[in-house]
């Protein structure tokens, strides 16, 4: 896939489910605070959210921030994951997810995420259901966990309890990669 299907496909699925749930559009862009043209542009592949608007879009819609990352699996083995085979979400303001994980069915999932320097989760604090940890593969990456912010580099590891408030940017001047894991 290229990048512009990859941001069809994410705008069906989240309008797959916004319909599955019996909300309007209305009602979702007034949930996450976001206008009804954005939305539907997101809908429609023609724009990008952020990671905090995918993560107030689940919230709403009451399903994991991972649904969006379920695709229709080509893989030779089932525990195994290769390159051409993994899903990828474009994100405004500089961001790229990658799923590696297999498989979705497992207890946990594993992203590996590219930021731009200047690249953020958004601007508001997040509150995804999902427990989650992170390693630092390269670059850096500040955290704004609940009241604290600290600056984390190569080789740093983190974890966060489900529902607490963060954030987090590439304050740095060269990208930041991380591998997360998600439960």
């Amino acid at each position: 896939m290229n990048h512009a299907t990859d941001n069809k496909s994410l705008g069906d699925l989240i309008h797959q489910l916004r319909k599955h749930k019996k909300m309007s559009l209305t009602e979702l862009a007034n949930h996450i605070s976001r206008s009804v043209g954005f939305l539907s542009q997101v809908e429609r592949g023609l724009s990008q959210p952020t990671v905090e608007d995918l993560t107030a879009i689940s919230e709403a819609l009451d399903t994991p921030t991972t649904y969006f990352y379920a695709t229709e699996s080509n893989q030779a083995l089932d525990w195994v994951t290769r390159p051409e085979e993994r899903r990828t979400l474009y994100f405004a303001q500089g961001i790229t997810d990658v799923l590696i994980s297999p498989t979705m069915k497992g207890a946990f999932n594993m992203l590996e995420t590219t930021m731009e320097p200047g690249a953020s989760s958004g601007e508001r604090h997040m509150r995804d259901r999902s427990e989650q940890g992170g390693y630092i593969i390269e670059g850096q990456l500040t955290i704004w966990h609940e009241d604290a912010s600290t600056v984390l580099k190569q080789g740093d590891a983190f974890q966060v309890n489900s529902y607490a408030n963060f954030k987090y940017a590439n304050e740095g001047t060269t990208p930041t990669r991380i591998l997360w894991v998600y439960n």
